[in-house]
């Protein structure tokens, strides 16, 4: 989405020139943070209260999906410290951080939520007034007149939404938020260019997708060949007696695709996590396994996804007939081999 819904009486231009050539994520976390707040009917809002919208807006992207904002980026920074100060889960639900942050006590905390007022207030309001060029001053002078009908008046503590703005922000609040996702996921995406499926790695999804079926699978690969051994401690795995596991972590790749999933011993998948296997130990024996995945999707009816699923590999899945088992190794070792480096990379660390 890259245009906003027009208004006769308000400057939509300077709204979306906010996002252009965006040097730093905060603006995006900071719209976003002031969108939540009108939607709740808050039209006078504590700047700290905003400062931790963006913080737990941006939480589980940096945290659980370890995507980067750029190395010097002050709200990554500032998120990560304060996980470490207030020790705070990775994927915590974002009512919580919030809950957290509004009422700590650490003056670390506080000290890494108010570094944002020196620079983001002011400067996102400056396409409302280009020709003082970020002048925090003159910017808080004439945002109490709403001068140039900026979005909010500025004062040491508070914002308080421009009134004619707010109609336009409350019905269109929807759009807004999908318009700023938009331009967040593009300049996540030129920070993270090889990482898969940004814009789902932007909000904690409300709830991670079944793997019900994919378990029926591997009951019928374990049904057809018999106990399959667990790849990370060699222990018998019999029907239902096994972790549907990511191969590749799921906070990396962000789907359940079968060629990424094996049958895994539950008391190691637990300890494993979102941790990487070294493809030097662990490689041979996840192939196999897939290798006996394969011939059940084409020996047996399977449900037809999982055929789909493995296209991204084989592209003409009946080739597995005729090709040798060697040539089909390779070919899952350079789908596989780049997601991992790539994942570590990013920050994912390897199985010690």
């Amino acid at each position: 989405m890259s245009v906003l819904p027009l208004s006769d009486s308000l400057p939509i231009q300077a709204l979306a020139s906010c996002f252009r050539s965006t040097a730093a994520a905060y603006k995006f976390y900071w719209f976003l943070s002031i969108l939540q707040e009108v939607e709740r009917g808050n039209h006078k809002i504590r700047k700290m209260d905003l400062f931790a919208g963006m913080i737990a807006n941006a939480w589980y992207t940096i945290n659980y999906f370890k995507l980067s904002f750029g190395k010097l980026d002050q709200l990554q920074i500032a998120v990560e410290e304060i996980r470490l100060n207030e020790n705070i889960n990775i994927d915590e639900n974002k009512s919580v951080i919030l809950n957290i942050l509004k009422n700590s006590n650490n003056p670390r905390t506080s000290s890494n939520l108010r570094h944002f007022d020196k620079e983001v207030p002011h400067r996102f309001l400056s396409p409302w007034f280009s020709n003082i060029k970020g002048n925090r001053k003159e910017i808080y002078s004439l945002s109490q007149l709403f001068s140039n009908e900026c979005l909010y008046a500025l004062n040491e503590t508070d914002i308080v939404i421009n009134p004619k703005w707010i109609d336009y922000i409350t019905y269109n609040s929807g759009v807004l938020k999908h318009f700023c996702y938009w331009n967040l996921s593009l300049y996540v995406q030129r920070h993270n260019p090889n990482v898969p499926d940004i814009p789902n790695k932007l909000i904690k999804p409300a709830k991670r997708g079944s793997l019900f079926k994919h378990r029926q699978f591997w009951n019928n690969v374990i049904n057809q060949y018999g106990p399959i051994h667990c790849i990370y401690t060699n222990r018998i795995l019999d029907i239902d007696d096994y972790a549907v596991e990511h191969f590749v972590p799921y906070a990396f790749v962000s789907h359940d695709l079968i060629w990424n999933l094996i049958p895994a011993d539950q008391r190691f998948n637990s300890v494993k996590c979102d941790k990487l296997p070294p493809l030097d130990k662990y490689f041979d024996s996840y192939f196999d396994i897939q290798a006996l995945a394969i011939r059940t999707v084409l020996e047996r009816s399977c449900d037809k996804k999982f055929q789909e699923d493995y296209l991204t590999i084989i592209p003409d899945l009946i080739s597995v007939n005729t090709i040798s088992k060697e040539s089909l190794k390779e070919r899952f070792k350079n789908n596989i081999q780049p997601l991992v480096t790539i994942a570590n990379n990013n920050g994912f660390e390897f199985i010690k």
